[in-house]
């Protein structure tokens, strides 16, 4: 659905560069489409530029508020480290359809990564088939469906009222963020799954996606502390991921709004 432009993350094959073409500018396109697809209640919540783009190499995603000549910007921030990551976790998953259990030999990398740096590269990347038009469609509809709950949940922390309510403790003391997903009670976590599912639907964006990506995370042997801006600890993944297909389904049966 959304025009893809390239994006963070580049490696070698010789002479020829492979690249992701899902990076920030696909970012900030998702995050356009669906702020316009927000309902006028939900959206006068966020500012009309709603996505922030960081720098951290660590992955971590935030409803924020800033302040610009009185101008107060309530947006989603996005760090450099998790757009690589959710490229990574799409490219991944995609290749895994033509070589079986590379998902998991990945996951279990992933697993000891702890956010303080850039992202190690996947496994064999540099194998040309990995690089198929195949694969990197299914790459790119993968990393859209991601990116675009990611965004969605974070935008309803906003408008339904979270953010507001645990701003205050979502800086520690050196200035560093926090996750707005230590905080949230359960009954919150599931009105931000229905409204982001929701959200993301209206944008013809399917839940595959973000299922594969919270199962990946459930599935991983160690958990590192940055899955905590994707899901709260805790989760029952199996549930989130049964409401979420049910949440597709009853969507496309006019049972959900």
């Amino acid at each position: 659905m959304f025009c893809l432009v390239p994006g963070l993350s580049a490696w070698a094959e010789g002479e020829h560069i492979h690249s992701y073409t899902s990076g920030f500018s696909a970012a900030f396109k998702a995050g356009g489409e669906l702020y316009k697809s927000l309902d006028p209640k939900d959206r006068q919540y966020l500012f009309s530029q709603p996505i922030s783009l960081e720098t951290p190499e660590a992955p971590q995603v935030n409803p924020i508020e800033s302040n610009d000549d009185n101008l107060v910007m309530r947006q989603v921030a996005l760090s450099a480290g998790c757009i690589d990551l959710l490229n990574r976790v799409a490219h991944a998953k995609a290749i895994d359809k033509i070589q079986p259990g590379y998902f998991d030999k990945y996951l279990e990398n992933l697993s000891r990564e702890n956010g303080e740096g850039s992202l190690l590269e996947l496994p064999n990347i540099v194998n040309k088939e990995f690089w198929s038009d195949d694969v990197m469609n299914e790459q790119m509809s993968y990393f859209n469906q991601i990116i675009g709950m990611v965004v969605a949940i974070n935008y309803s922390h906003h408008y339904l009222g979270h953010f507001s309510k645990y701003a205050s403790k979502m800086v520690d003391a050196a200035g560093q963020p926090i996750p707005i997903n230590n905080f949230l009670t359960p009954d919150e976590w599931d009105k931000t799954i229905r409204a982001a599912a929701v959200n993301s639907l209206n944008c013809a964006l399917a839940t595959e996606g973000i299922e594969a990506f919270f199962d990946a995370i459930n599935r991983m042997p160690r958990r590192p502390s940055w899955t905590l801006y994707f899901l709260p600890k805790g989760v029952d993944v199996k549930r989130v991921n049964e409401q979420l297909t049910k949440y597709e389904k009853d969507y496309f049966h006019g049972k959900l709004k």
